[in-house]
C-alpha cells in the first residue's frame, strides 16, 4: 500500500470513528443535561489532551485526546470525588433509577438515530445499482438447485420488493447465515411471474464471511456483458494499436472472448506483454497486437489497454426515495441491521457462526477507506452499519458496557436498592475480561485477513 493510500485509510478511519463516538457521547451528554445532571467533561478520545475548551454552561470542559478509540462524558458523582452540598441534587449518583437509565441508554439510542439519519440521506441522495437480472447460475449451487435460470429477474425476497441487486443480497443474507430457506419471486424473460425457493440448509460447514453473499450461486448480468468497444482513450495502448469504438473482440491469443469480463481478466494478468486480439470490425475480421500498460497499485501490477465497454443502460438503475418515504425505508434498514447484528453475536456464542466474522480496527479502517473512495452514499451506508453495530454491542448486558450498567439499574429497581460495591466490582472485572478477549479475537482476525 502506498503512502497516500495509507494516509487516506487512516484519515477515513479517524473521521468515521470520531463521528460515531461524538454521536454516542453526545447522547449521554444531552440527556444528562436535560435530566439536570452536571457534566464536567465531554471528551473524544483518551489519554493526553490535544485540545480543550471550557464552556460557559457549568464550565463543562470539551476536549480532544490523543487515542481516538473511544470517548467519555464525566458527570458530577460522589463516587468519584467530593461534591459540594449545594450541588448534590445535580450529582449523577443521586438521580432516580429512571433518570440514570435514560442517560446511559441515550448513547446507543443516539447511535441508532444517527444510523436512521445516515440511511435517510443515502436514500434521498440515491443509490446507483444493477437491475437484479440473473446473468450466471453456478452449477450445483443453491440457486441452481432452486431452478433459477439466467435472464430471470429477482423481483422480491420473502415478500419484500428488490429493485436492485444490492437489495437482493441484503434480503438474502440473513437466511444464508441462518441456513434457512427463503422464497424469491422471479420474472422470466417472457414476462411470466413465478416463485422459487433458495434452501440454504444444504450448505455444509460454517458460512465464511468472504463468500456468504455469493453462496447462493447467482451472479448479476453485467451491463457491459458484450465485448464491444465503446470508447478508446487517447494515447492508450489500445489507440496506438488501432482499436476503435464499435470493434467486437472475438478472441485474445486464440482464447474465445464471450464477455467484457473475459477480456478484462486477461488484460489484467498480462501487464507489458503483447497480446493478439482477434477483432470484428464492420463484419470483417481483423488482428491487432496490443501490449497492456503496466499499472502499479497497492504493491501489485496489473494490465490496462485504455478501452471501455458498451454499457446496457437498461440494466442500470437507481434506488431513490422521497424525503418522507426515505424515513420509513431508513428505519426498516436500521432495524434489519440491528436484528442481523444481534443474531450474529448470538450465533457466534452458540457456535452457529464462525468467530472469523468478528472484525477489529484494521478491517474497519480498510472498509472506511474503500467506502469513502466510492462516494458519499457508500460512506454514509458504512457509517450507518457501523453505528448500528456500536449501538447493539454497547447494549449487551456486559459490565463496563452501557448494557451492563442498564442491567445493574434493572436489578436495583427489582431489589429496591443499589447492588453492593463488591458485586459491581466483580461484574466490572468479568466485563473487562470479556472485552479484552473480544478485542484479541478481533485483532487476530484482522491480522489473519491482512497477511493471509
Amino acid at each position: 500500500m502506498s503512502v497516500s493510500d495509507t494516509l487516506f485509510t487512516v484519515v477515513s478511519f479517524l473521521v468515521a470513528l470520531s463521528i460515531l463516538i461524538a454521536v454516542h457521547e453526545y447522547g449521554h451528554f444531552w440527556v444528562a443535561r436535560k435530566a439536570g445532571v452536571k457534566v464536567l467533561r465531554f471528551s473524544i478520545g483518551f489519554g493526553k489532551q490535544l485540545w480543550s475548551y471550557r464552556g460557559r454552561v457549568d464550565g463543562t470542559e470539551y476536549s480532544l485526546s490523543a487515542i481516538p478509540l473511544g470517548g467519555y462524558v464525566k458527570m458530577l458523582d460522589e463516587r468519584e470525588g467530593e461534591v459540594a452540598a449545594e450541588e448534590l441534587h445535580r450529582a449523577f449518583n443521586r438521580q432516580p433509577v429512571a433518570k440514570r437509565f435514560a442517560i446511559v441508554a441515550a448513547g446507543p439510542g443516539f447511535n441508532l438515530i444517527f444510523a436512521i439519519f445516515a440511511y435517510w440521506l443515502v436514500f434521498i441522495n440515491g443509490v446507483p445499482g444493477l437491475v437484479p437480472v440473473v446473468g450466471e447460475v453456478i452449477p450445483q449451487s443453491v440457486g441452481a438447485e432452486a431452478g433459477i435460470r439466467s435472464g430471470e429477474q429477482v423481483t422480491a425476497v420473502a415478500g419484500v420488493e428488490t429493485p436492485t441487486w444490492e437489495v437482493v443480497l441484503d434480503r438474502i443474507l440473513p437466511y444464508a447465515l441462518r441456513k434457512e430457506a427463503v422464497e424469491v419471486a422471479l420474472l422470466t424473460p417472457e414476462g411470466e411471474e413465478r416463485r422459487a425457493t433458495l434452501d440454504f440448509s444444504t450448505i455444509v460447514g460454517e458460512p465464511e464471511p468472504e463468500t456468504i453473499v455469493t453462496s447462493f450461486g447467482l451472479r448479476p448480468r453485467s451491463p457491459a456483458a458484450d465485448p464491444v468497444v465503446a470508447e478508446v482513450m487517447p494515447e492508450s495502448p489500445a489507440q496506438q494499436a488501432g482499436l476503435q469504438a464499435g470493434d467486437r473482440i472475438l478472441a485474445i491469443d486464440n482464447q474465445p472472448i464471450k464477455t467484457w469480463e473475459d477480456l478484462h481478466q486477461i488484460v489484467l494478468k498480462h501487464p507489458g506483454q503483447p497480446l493478439r486480439f482477434s477483432v470484428e470490425r464492420g463484419g470483417a475480421p481483423l488482428t491487432l497486437e496490443i501490449s497492456p500498460e503496466a499499472i502499479k497499485q497497492d504493491d501489485q501490477t496489473f494490465g490496462r489497454i485504455g478501452a471501455s465497454a458498451q454499457v446496457d443502460q437498461s440494466l442500470l438503475t437507481e434506488l431513490r426515495y422521497s424525503p418522507l418515504a426515505a424515513v420509513a425505508a431508513a428505519a426498516d434498514k436500521t432495524w434489519d441491521m440491528a436484528k442481523l447484528t444481534l443474531w450474529s453475536l448470538q450465533a457466534m456464542v452458540t457456535g452457529q457462526l464462525s468467530m472469523k466474522n468478528i472484525s477489529g480496527p484494521v478491517t474497519i479502517a480498510i472498509y472506511a477507506k474503500e467506502s469513502a473512495s466510492m462516494g458519499i452514499s457508500r460512506f454514509l451506508s458504512f457509517l450507518g452499519l457501523l453505528s448500528v453495530s456500536l449501538a447493539v454491542l454497547n447494549l449487551l448486558p456486559v459490565p463496563v458496557l452501557d448494557g451492563g450498567h442498564l442491567m445493574f439499574y434493572v436489578a436495583e429497581s427489582i431489589k429496591g436498592s443499589p447492588l453492593s460495591e463488591r458485586v459491581e466490582a466483580l461484574g466490572q472485572k468479568i466485563g473487562l475480561a470479556f472485552i479484552l478477549a473480544l478485542m484479541t479475537i478481533a485483532l487476530y482476525n484482522d491480522l489473519t485477513r491482512l497477511f493471509g
